[in-house]
């Protein structure tokens, strides 16, 4: 047997040796069950028959094994948030071959409510202003929506309020813009206040919302000009 020969055997034994010791220790994973009426397992979109069968957590970057039961509604405290939460809980087999498969529920609260608000009508006021930069056809809107944009006013207003063709429409969308970050970053305090959480997360976003008002506020009005 050649030389080449024998280390192809070789890879194949060690690849076959490795594929067993995983797929039994994949099986060791599996077996670890308790009964439970509520729980079904479920193998990618597949349903198994059996009703009563759970296991282990088990994670993957490609999640083969999942595990689907009764929602998981969160946490709850003396502030009642259950009530303000959207009812409903979904299980979605293909979120659950990269992540957690539940799909809800949803808390918003008014910060999230008034966050979601402002932000479509800023997004609507810059879409139908640029749709009406190519004559209101959908058709250039797609081909030419890369070089579309809402232009800030001219540099002949200063920081007086333009007239809606001119730049008026930027300052309005900036505002709803800036009403919708700002009330989900509030919506995202108090969420930690209310869970008794660490707010790393609400003073991360803070510095990105320094960012974006240095840009588009703070340095407009020391220059003088929107």
């Amino acid at each position: 047997m050649a030389p080449g020969d024998e280390r192809r055997v070789l890879f194949r034994r060690l690849h076959h040796h490795l594929r067993s010791a995983l797929d039994r220790g994949l099986a060791r994973v599996v077996d670890l069950v308790e009964q439970h009426a509520d729980l079904a397992r479920y193998r990618g979109c597949r349903r198994w028959p059996r009703s009563d069968v759970t296991m282990a957590e088990y994670q993957n970057i490609f999640t083969q094994v999942q595990v689907a039961g009764s929602g998981d509604w969160g946490m709850d405290n003396e502030n009642n948030m259950m009530e303000e939460r959207v009812a409903g809980i979904g299980n979605f087999p293909i979120l659950g071959w990269f992540g957690n498969a539940q799909l809800g529920p949803i808390y918003l609260g008014y910060a999230g409510v008034i966050s979601i608000f402002a932000g479509f009508t800023a997004f609507f006021i810059i879409g139908l202003n640029m749709l009406s930069q190519v004559d209101w056809s959908v058709i250039q809107f797609l081909r030419q929506g890369f070089w579309l944009a809402l232009e800030p006013p001219s540099p002949e207003y200063g920081l007086q309020i333009p007239p809606l063709h001119d730049g008026g429409w930027y300052m309005i969308a900036s505002f709803f813009l800036l009403v919708s970050v700002w009330a989900w970053w509030a919506r995202t305090y108090m969420l930690a206040v209310e869970h008794k959480m660490g707010k790393h997360i609400a003073w991360a976003f803070l510095a990105a919302i320094w960012l974006f008002m240095v840009l588009g506020f703070f340095r407009p009005i020391l220059m003088g000009s929107w």
